[in-house]
């Protein structure tokens, strides 16, 4: 599958009441060194946007599953917003594993069932160790970054 064109900033709708959620949101957040993404807790008693309100898209439903709109006012919900998000972060390799086409319809079977147990999946510690996951791989693909920009034969994010 090819990567969806969108335009930046990436606006994500997360539920930051959910440790899991949070984690991976803030640690995306972090290594975010273009700015491309922008944050909104939709988990607030008074969250209100004219965004979603214009999509029809109530606050439950973004409780519910991930969406994120772009700068030119397309909604990506569930996994597109994951491949998305990392994307913009940098983090092209896991870009690529949300993205693959042989895992895609995995990924979109699993991620229902994901977010209905986030708070389950939270109590057990992996907010904790996906936000480790995250950081690793990160770091990883920013020395990768680093090193790519001293070799004139390196075609990362070119």
């Amino acid at each position: 599958m090819s990567p969806q064109v969108v335009g930046y900033p990436l606006t994500i709708y997360y539920d930051a009441s959910c440790p899991l959620c949070a984690e991976e949101m803030h640690a995306l957040k972090k290594y975010d060194m273009r700015d491309r993404l922008l944050l909104i807790d939709c988990s607030e008693n008074d969250f209100s946007d004219d965004h979603t309100r214009q999509a029809s898209i109530s606050k439950e439903t973004l409780m519910r599953r991930i969406h994120a709109r772009d700068a030119d006012g397309h909604w990506l919900d569930g996994v597109a917003v994951f491949e998305t998000a990392y994307r913009a972060a940098g983090i092209e390799s896991v870009a690529r594993l949300w993205g693959d086409s042989r895992l895609r319809s995995l990924w979109d079977r699993a991620y229902p069932w994901v977010a209905d147990n986030l708070m389950l999946l939270s109590r057990l510690g992996f907010a904790k160790i996906f936000g480790l996951c995250i950081s690793l791989v990160a770091r990883h693909a920013e020395k990768r970054s680093r090193a790519c920009i001293s070799s004139p034969s390196c075609s990362i994010g070119h």
